[in-house]
């Protein structure tokens, strides 16, 4: 599925200069059909399910609750 480059933005949660910059570094492949630029959406499936496992993670370790500090003293 081909999207544009406002689409890809919104389904990137990023600026539209942001994506077009992307483009223009190759960072983003896009095809340009003579006016428009079109891109993937099938490129950045493997990059959000990464997104998504690494905020799954973070939210796994943030409710791992602290450990009880273990008072250890020494004695001489």
């Amino acid at each position: 599925m081909y999207m544009t480059v406002e689409e890809t933005a919104n389904y990137l949660s990023m600026p539209i200069e942001q994506v077009k910059r992307y483009i223009a570094e190759k960072k983003i492949r896009a095809i340009f059909d003579g006016e428009d630029y079109y891109v993937n959406s099938a490129q950045f499936q493997t990059h959000l399910e990464q997104v998504e496992e690494l905020k799954r993670q973070i939210d796994e370790w943030r409710n791992t609750p602290i450990p009880d500090d273990i008072d250890v003293k020494d004695e001489d």
